[in-house]
């Protein structure tokens, strides 16, 4: 038989002999599948292109040759030939009495293997269909372990939030596979008729969540994050180097707003790409400072003002920040990623009224998937200086709509997810519902109930309480860092997070907590679950001061020491208690 060239490819066939590469020299043998064969799953199949059902096959060969003129058993009417091809034990069989014709053909550099259609279907099944416990256990295993320490645990990170079954589906949903760069009706691929369907109708329900009018406002929901929607406002809008403002990160801002540290370190893309310039709460009642806010940018004069922050507990005076984005000439951006579910439900103050941008994250109090939204205004311009921009005397367009979509793509991301997209709209459609309103009624009066708790406690709270969802402990009077006490909690099975704050003289201080309400509402939790919450908290600063004043700031000896087990268990019996959404526990 004639040698064919060598295929570099690899085959990554194996057989029960470690069978080397089979030459397939004549159309008499075919393939067979043995059906009733199911991978172990102590030993999952690893994922293989679709085109290893086609491969070429070293015509050479080794010790399992088969040439046209090999011995034949007499006592069996077929050769067969066992190897295993994706995981399914597979059998090369020719039959006695076919005759080879492969000597009366032109030698080929290679020889190619097609299997039956049935065949093909079940070696993409063979991968395909595999439950991610057998595809890969070492990651189930981990996102198993993880399932539990949510359901056990408290969860306070105001940030976070658990979502129903519905978006999970739709995150894990076949949209993944498509991509879709562009807009509904602009793609770069075809094929994305369906896909434009769902971004459109995300769109709609986006507007209907927060109560506004298409030809008033538009909707970017293809952002991944708020931190990437900033940024894409800031350079459709700006050149590189032109100003912003927004509120200081010690003093409850958000660092894509732009952030220095006191060396002088540009942190923030927001800070490297612009010149950005914080105003700040006063350190002795931990509100904004309005009058110097309004000193500093008529003297600093930014191009976008930006209101809105991640770790700030009071509402938010739109109509002065109004008054001063129009007094120094600036777009108003509000980023209302913490309280932006509170803003649907109608429970915060409306800064649809009053800015020209806002921008949210599309979990947290919102309760959808991970990503980020831009509105924008759209057609004619309100009169400048006035309380509410929805009033408009004049025949000036915005111009916003074009800038923050091209912003967004083609110059700062590639193809939207578009199961996060479709995840969104179904978070939105609930937003819009009795029920939602209901939940974040519940959030705030929760949240409430904390912080009354605490401060019963002598706990000290920045601004002495909260109007939204979340509020900051500050645990310098216990001597304590924020640090220091969230990986107390979390040896308790409580989740908080540290923030900085300022001290009454001004100073930045690493001795602050956030902490907020929406996740555990969302486990069904109402104002006694909270009170009984506060009390884990308490007790569980007492244990980390007293085990800072005996270790130092060194605390990883004390997990299992008894004050800890005693807690954890407390929690993690009180936590079971609640629902899950979307968890079969």
């Amino acid at each position: 038989m004639d040698r064919a060239a060598q295929s570099d490819l690899s085959l990554g066939f194996t057989s029960s002999h470690a069978l080397p590469r089979i030459p397939i020299a004549d159309d008499s043998i075919t393939l067979q599948i043995d059906s009733s064969f199911r991978p172990p799953s102590s030993n999952p199949m690893p994922p293989v292109p679709l085109q290893l059902l086609e491969q070429r096959f070293d015509a050479t060969g080794g010790s399992h040759r088969l040439h046209k003129d090999q011995d034949f058993d007499d006592d069996d009417d077929d050769q067969r030939e066992e190897f295993i091809l994706l995981g399914q034990p597979l059998k090369l069989k020719r039959s006695r009495g076919s005759t080879s014709t492969s000597s009366m053909r032109s030698p080929s550099p290679c020889k190619r293997f097609a299997a039956d259609p049935e065949t093909r279907r079940a070696a993409v099944k063979a991968w395909g269909d595999q439950s991610l416990s057998e595809a890969d256990p070492e990651i189930h295993d981990f996102m198993e372990k993880e399932k539990q320490r949510q359901f056990r645990g408290i969860e306070l990170i105001a940030s976070e939030n658990f979502v129903c079954r519905a978006v999970m589906e739709a995150l894990g949903s076949h949209l993944t596979n498509k991509y879709s760069e562009g807009i509904p009706g602009a793609r770069y691929y075809t094929g994305n008729q369906y896909i434009d369907q769902i971004e459109i109708l995300c769109q709609e329900r986006a507007l209907q969540a927060f109560g506004l009018h298409h030809e008033h406002w538009g909707v970017n929901v293809q952002p991944y994050s708020c931190t990437s929607a900033n940024f894409a406002v800031f350079s459709g809008l700006l050149l590189p180097g032109e100003r912003i403002m927004g509120l200081d990160s010690p003093s409850g801002g958000h660092m894509s707003h732009g952030y220095y540290t006191p060396g002088g370190k540009k942190v923030s893309g927001a800070s490297i790409f612009f010149e950005s310039f914080p105003y700040k709460v006063d350190p002795r009642t931990g509100y904004i400072d309005y009058e110097k806010l309004e000193e500093k940018a008529l003297d600093y004069r930014p191009k976008i003002l930006i209101c809105g922050g991640s770790s700030y507990p009071r509402d938010w005076d739109f109509p002065r920040f109004r008054y001063v984005a129009d007094k120094c000439g600036a777009v108003l951006m509000f980023d209302m990623a913490q309280i932006s579910g509170l803003v649907a439900a109608k429970e915060s103050p409306n800064p649809f009224d009053y800015c020209d941008i806002v921008t949210s994250t599309t979990h947290k109090s919102l309760r959808g998937p991970r990503g980020g939204i831009i509105f924008y205004r759209r057609g004619l311009k309100g009169k400048k200086q006035s309380i509410n921009l929805n009033h408009c005397e004049s025949n000036i367009q915005y111009d916003f709509e074009e800038k923050i979509n091209f912003s967004v793509f083609p110059s700062l991301q590639g193809g939207p997810h578009n199961n996060h997209i479709a995840a969104l709209a179904i978070a939105l459609k609930q937003a819009a519902s009795p029920e939602y309103k209901a939940y974040i009624r519940q959030v705030k009066k929760n949240a409430k109930a904390l912080a009354s708790a605490l401060i019963s406690k002598n706990c000290k709270l920045v601004t002495n309480g909260t109007d939204n969802h979340l509020m900051l402990w500050d645990l310098t009077p216990l001597g304590l860092t924020g640090k220091v006490y969230e990986k107390v909690c979390e040896m308790c099975h409580i989740t908080v997070n540290k923030v900085a704050i300022f001290s009454e003289n001004g100073v930045i201080s690493p001795g602050g907590v956030r902490i907020g309400s929406p996740a555990m509402t969302s486990r069904g939790c109402l104002e006694s679950d909270f009170e009984t919450m506060a009390e884990f908290l308490y007790r569980a600063a007492l244990i980390a001061s007293a085990a800072q004043r005996e270790q130092g700031k060194s605390l990883k000896s004390i997990y299992h020491c008894k004050d800890i087990a005693d807690l954890r268990n407390q929690v993690e019996a009180f936590a079971s208690q609640f629902a899950m959404p979307a968890f079969d526990m």
